[in-house]
Formats: structure tokens, C-alpha cells, sequence
């Protein structure tokens, strides 16, 4: 008689070890073909495959199944599947019945299984098929199982899915509390990973597991992670990689949270300092002047941006807007002395704008004020409503008329203040006529990084169109509204409007 296990390999011990004549099969002699094919061609498959054959479902399998029900071997071998899956014959039984019972084929794709094959209840995952074998006579005899196991895809993915969802829950949280509102239902959604996980204050339980209680793993800002290990998972590297991943996840969600609160205070300080050097604009009585500072949305920075407005000795209103380059403490120390020297200029010296920048041009070489800065200066006769202007290289003022049109004051352009090289400067005028109002700014209300100066100049004028029925200060608040948290530059507005 032809050996049936010679193709056994590594099993073929196992095989011969069997009783199998006094066992539900009887002496392999008595196999029918239909048995004796089948195993045959499991034996001949480097796919886990095993056979459930008879009534009693009798187990004959291939060496790639043994992973599959680790310590079930070799006693499962010519055992009935009852026996060997008493644990998991609540699940598997019914669906080998009904193909016995000639109801088709099934399929289970990732079937969650707690399956006893190391000692304890382990929590597996398979896709398999269970598939009739029939005789000649079409009756069926057996079931063949093709099976692959998924247990580690499942659970990386499920870990995975996890990690995901706490990081975007906590990617922006401000305080501990927050943290706390925000990762523990996700951490918790996950219980078959993380039975009874928690954040609690810090403690001195090491991360080593202590008989069956809980773990404790140390992350920032006076807490721990503490959790449970299952009881349906290994204890191996994988688990604890996992763990670490998620203390990290949440370590980093922390130091994120540190970092804001520090950049806010921060923040708060740079623009406390920053507005403590722009004093409030003078406000005449037939003229109305509003002003409004943003400052930049990007960390904690001072900047050089500054406007001024304040009476002459001859009883007209000088305004003035400016932006000294830099972003830093420097530029604002900078911007402080430029606006002090321009009053004072200005003050001193009688004459039209382009003459005071002229000499505050001068004074800055003198005094040592090495930085660029734009500047655009304004005189109004409060008797005549005549605005005379000097623009030096500075983004240009628009005019809202009566009418609600709005005209972009463009002049030549002349060179910014701090050059060094002798400039020209000029200066230009204009009647403000009863409802007319100056819209002067520094660059960071029109610029962008996806948007130039001229579209954002554009777009200035779409928005004042029509809008001359507002005050300056509402001019102001509809402006300041277009400041958006995107802004990665300081914003000042001046308005001044003569009433209707």
C-alpha cells in the first residue's frame, strides 16, 4: 500500500504516532479514496489547510496549520473538532454543520476568535472558508478548511486607528484638562488594548507589570498613563511598543500644549509692548480719526509697524503711518525713536511732509537709527480740509468719496527712509470734500503669501466701496474684520473722515 503520509514532512511523526484505528476514522487502510485524496492534497499544500471529516468533524491537517492552534498540537491531530475547540465550538460548529448539511460554502473574513493555544484565552482573528468534499456519489463526506490567520493585521490596524484619532484629538490643545476631555475617550474607545486606562496624577508604580495590576507609564505635567494589560494579548514587544507609541503621542500632545502657553504669554507681552508705544491719535473736533493695530499671527513678535496722529503748533493734524522692516525687538526699538524724531521734526519744523521726511531721513543717519523703514506723512488744515502728503516708498492711501467710489492715492514712488542715497521728495494735495475719508495702512492688511500688493490693493478698494455712510471708526472695525488668523505680518489702520 502506497504510504498516505509520506508528503507529511515535518508531521509525518505525528501521523504515524496516531492511533487511527481506534479513533472515529478507523485503520487508514479502510480510508475511502475521497479521504485518503484529500489528504493527499492538504499534505501537498504549503497553505494551511485541514480537513474535518465525518460527523465527528476528525482533524487532519498540514504542517503550515500547526502555528494556527499552537499547544492543540499533536493532540488535535485525528482528534473531532468538539475536542480540540470547545472554546471556540460555539462560533466554528454551526458553520461546519451546515456545510455537512449540504447548505453551501462559507466565509468569514477577520472572525474574532478566543482561542485557548497557549495557556490562556487569546484573542485571534482568521479568514477562512469551509468547503464540502464529496465521494463519488456526490454524498459529502468531510469539510476541507482553507484558512489564513489575521491576528496581527487586525490588531496593528486597530492600534493604528487608535494612534490616529489621538493624535488629530489632541493635536491642539491648549491645557492638561483639555487633554484630559479629549484623550481619554479615545483611549477608551479601544478597551480589548486598553482595559481601564486612565491618566492620573504621578505615582511611583514602575512601567514593569506588577502580577496582574495595572502599568504605569510617566508622560508630562504631573500625570501618568495607566492601564491594564489584557488578558486576551501576549505580553511581548509589540504591546509594549504600542504603549510607548501612545505615551509618546500623548508626551508630545503636552509639550505642544507647554509650548502654546508659553508662545501666549509671550504674545501677550510683545503686544503689550507693542501698544505701549502707539500712543491714542488726537481726536479734533470736526474730524474724525480712528486707528486700529493687529499684530502678527505667527509666535511671539514685536514689529515695526506704528501709526501717529497729533496736532501741529499751527492748529492743523498731522497723521502719519509707517512700517520699519524686521520683526523683532530691535524693529520695534527702531520704530520708537523714528515715530519720537518725526514728532519732533514736525513740530519743530514748519513746511509740507516731503521737507520733515527729508529731515528725518537726515536725523536718522545722524543719531545711528540704521534700519529701512516706509513712511507715508499727512498734514490736514482743519480750517480748509487741504490734506498734503509725502509718501516715502510706503503702500498708497485710498480716498473713499462721497459718492462711495474709491480712488488709490498713487504718486511716483520715492525711496524708502534709511537708504543712505540723497533722495528727492515731493508732496501732494487734495480738498477733502464733506463725507470724504483717507484710508492710510501698512502692507500687512493687503498682502499675502498666495496674494501681491496690487490684487491686495484691489481688493481693499472692493471692500470700501460703497461704505460711505460709515464713520472712521466703523471703517475701522469693517476692515480690521478682513484680518484673518493667517496674517503673518502686523496690520495698523488710520482713518480720518471729514463728517457729511
Amino acid at each position: 500500500m502506497i504510504d498516505p503520509f509520506e508528503a507529511a514532512g515535518p508531521l509525518r511523526t505525528a501521523y504515524l504516532d496516531v492511533d487511527w484505528a481506534g479513533g472515529p476514522l478507523g485503520p487508514v487502510s479502510t480510508w475511502s479514496p475521497t479521504l485518503r485524496g484529500a489528504v493527499d492534497l492538504l499534505l501537498q499544500t504549503r497553505n494551511a489547510v485541514t480537513l474535518f471529516w465525518g460527523p465527528q468533524f476528525v482533524m487532519v491537517y498540514n504542517a503550515a496549520y500547526v502555528d494556527m492552534i499552537g499547544d492543540k498540537h499533536p493532540a488535535a491531530l485525528g482528534a473531532p473538532a468538539r475536542e480540540v475547540f470547545a472554546e471556540i465550538w460555539e462560533e466554528i460548529g454551526p458553520l461546519l454543520e451546515s456545510v455537512l448539511a449540504g447548505r453551501g460554502a462559507t466565509w468569514a473574513e477577520d472572525m474574532k476568535l478566543y482561542m485557548d493555544r497557549h495557556g490562556y484565552p487569546e484573542e485571534t482573528y482568521f479568514t477562512f472558508s469551509y468547503s464540502a468534499v464529496r465521494g463519488p456519489d456526490g454524498v459529502i463526506e468531510g469539510v476541507i478548511d482553507i484558512a489564513s490567520e489575521t491576528t496581527v493585521q487586525v490588531i496593528d490596524r486597530r492600534r493604528l486607528d487608535l494612534l490616529g484619532r489621538l493624535t488629530d484629538r489632541i493635536g491642539d490643545i491648549d491645557t492638561v484638562p483639555q487633554l484630559l476631555a479629549r484623550a481619554l475617550p479615545v483611549l477608551r474607545s479601544d478597551p480589548d488594548d486598553l482595559p481601564d486606562v486612565d491618566l492620573r496624577p504621578v505615582g511611583d508604580s514602575p512601567l514593569d507589570r506588577a502580577g496582574d495590576g495595572p502599568i504605569r507609564i510617566p508622560l508630562a505635567d504631573g500625570l501618568d498613563l495607566i492601564t491594564g494589560l489584557s488578558p486576551h494579548l501576549p505580553d511581548d514587544e509589540a504591546y509594549r511598543g504600542f504603549l510607548r507609541l501612545v505615551a509618546a503621542a500623548l508626551v508630545q500632545g503636552l509639550s505642544r500644549a507647554a509650548a502654546r502657553r508659553i508662545a501666549a504669554v509671550e504674545r501677550e507681552i510683545a503686544e503689550a509692548l507693542q501698544r505701549s508705544l502707539l500712543s491714542n491719535p488726537a481726536q479734533p473736533d470736526n474730524l474724525d480719526v480712528a486707528v486700529r493695530y493687529h499684530p502678527a499671527s505667527e509666535g511671539a513678535r514685536v514689529g515695526g509697524d506704528w501709526y501717529d496722529a497729533f496736532l501741529l503748533p499751527d492748529g492743523g493734524l498731522a497723521v502719519t503711518v509707517g512700517d520699519v522692516s524686521g520683526h523683532d525687538r530691535e524693529a520695534a526699538a527702531a520704530m520708537s525713536q523714528i515715530r519720537s524724531l518725526l514728532r519732533g521734526i514736525a513740530s519743530a519744523l514748519p513746511g509740507p511732509p516731503d521737507r520733515v521726511l527729508t529731515a528725518l531721513d537726515d536725523a536718522m543717519a545722524r543719531f545711528g537709527v540704521d534700519t529701512l523703514t516706509s513712511v507715508i506723512l499727512g498734514y490736514v488744515d482743519l480750517g480748509t480740509y487741504e490734506l498734503h502728503w509725502s509718501n516715502a516708498g510706503h503702500p498708497p492711501p485710498l480716498l473713499l468719496g462721497p459718492d462711495g467710489t474709491v480712488t488709490v492715492l498713487e504718486t511716483p514712488a520715492e525711496i524708502i527712509l534709511g537708504a543712505r542715497v540723497a533722495a528727492r521728495r515731493t508732496h501732494h494735495r487734495l480738498r477733502l470734500a464733506p463725507g470724504t475719508a483717507v484710508i492710510f495702512y501698512t502692507d500687512g492688511l493687503v498682502e499675502r503669501p498666495d496674494r501681491g500688493l496690487d490684487a491686495g490693493i484691489a481688493a481693499l478698494r472692493a471692500t470700501l466701496t460703497g461704505r460711505q455712510q460709515l464713520t472712521a471708526v466703523q471703517l475701522c472695525d469693517d476692515l480690521s474684520a478682513t484680518v484673518t488668523d493667517r496674517v503673518d505680518d502686523d496690520v495698523v489702520l488710520l482713518i480720518i473722515r471729514r463728517p457729511a
